[in-house]
């Protein structure tokens, strides 16, 4: 093979192992997942077992090696210093390690008609396309680019449970601490058309939210940052009210369904009841997990386990990573129960809305919980 084509190769195959090693150690380190981690450091060896194919020798390749006279070593492009978070990198590794394995594959091509041209060059192809799918899911589970790091209390809003109207029980719970506020209408009788114009008004109150504004004009919650606005089950009215997220059951749409439809504009988070459930929502991407029930209430008296599914949650490698809001019964006068356990995220509905001071109910969970 041309020295030229020699440098080529050496290049794209130290590029791909590089970058397939810093997807490998994202899927390892920061998702836990080890079989996706596998799968990558697999990869890698195929890079080698392409070389081999080739009959590209190692000795020769290093010996071609010519850094200081590479002149590409000083083409630097403007943001390739620069990381928003382990998003993009896994995003960067991904694409750089893709290129390198097209330019390998090429220059396979170029000895298809000696001894393992062929095979080398097929090897290359077949391990971009397995990238490509390893890619999809490193970067589904990684979640929203813009994800939240932990909400304290979101509160939980259905007119009918409110003792005020709603809207004083949003703007009165943002003033008493609540970072986050839920649309939760499961009523039949709420139409679309009426469901929508909630939504908005809520935006309205709520205020810019995540990534909108640096200085909220409407309002702000105790912690200093805009609150978030999110919307039970319905993607389409989350999309159309502005909210910043939607949160997910267990028969409602998939992660991946909402990216498909939202990308990165909404953050998803999921109810989970089980360590089952909420492993899959970490693997799926979910950017933060509803953890319960941790204790009865009027919709779900049957005996739960909550405590104890709290304390699997985060004692979890894998689901400790993803932001939680423990739900299910929280009141001012057990969620310090759940502080000691190491909860630092509540959601809160009947405690909040059926009260006739919700500024007060909610300064009393947020320092419970430790504060903004």
């Amino acid at each position: 093979m041309d020295q030229r084509v020699l440098r080529v190769v050496d290049a794209s195959a130290n590029r791909a192992r590089e970058a397939l090693r810093v997807m490998e150690d994202l899927a390892r380190f920061v998702l836990a997942d080890g079989e996706l981690s596998a799968r990558i450091k697999g990869l890698r060896h195929r890079v080698r077992e392409g070389l081999e194919a080739l009959g590209a020798d190692p000795a020769a390749l290093i010996a071609w090696r010519d850094t200081p006279g590479d002149p590409g070593t000083s083409n630097k492009a403007a943001r390739e210093g620069v990381r928003a978070g382990v998003r993009e990198l896994a995003a960067a590794s991904a694409k750089r390690a893709g290129e390198a394995l097209r330019s390998l594959e090429e220059c396979a091509k170029i000895g298809e008609s000696s001894t393992g041209g062929r095979a080398a060059w097929t090897i290359f192809e077949q391990a971009r396309y397995e990238l490509y799918d390893c890619e999809q899911r490193l970067m589904l589970a990684l979640g929203a680019s813009s994800a939240p790091r932990g909400w304290r209390l979101c509160v939980l809003v259905t007119r009918s449970m409110c003792k005020r109207p709603w809207e004083e029980v949003i703007a009165e719970s943002i003033a008493g601490g609540a970072d986050a506020v839920q649309i939760r209408e499961k009523s039949a009788a709420v139409s679309d058309r009426e469901l929508l114009r909630m939504a908005r008004a809520a935006r309205a109150i709520v205020g810019p939210g995540r990534g909108r504004s640096p200085d909220p004009p409407h309002s702000s919650s105790a912690s200093g940052r805009a609150p978030a606005l999110i919307i039970n089950d319905r993607v389409d009215v989350a999309i159309l009210s502005g909210a910043d997220g939607v949160h997910l059951g267990q028969d409602d749409l998939s992660v991946r369904d909402v990216r498909r439809l939202a990308g990165d504009r909404l953050l998803v988070g999921v109810s989970t009841h089980d360590m089952h459930e909420a492993r899959r929502a970490a693997a799926e991407g979910a950017d933060y997990c509803g953890v319960g029930a941790m204790f009865p209430t009027a919709t779900k008296a049957r005996e739960v386990s909550g405590l104890e599914y709290v304390k699997a949650y985060l004692g979890d490698e894998q689901t400790a990573r993803v932001p939680h809001l423990c739900i299910g019964g929280i009141t001012p006068g057990n969620v310090a129960v759940l502080a000691r356990l190491g909860a630092r995220g509540v959601a809160v509905s009947g405690a909040v809305c059926a009260s006739d001071d919700p500024r007060a109910v909610c300064r009393e969970i947020v320092e419970a919980l430790g504060g903004a």
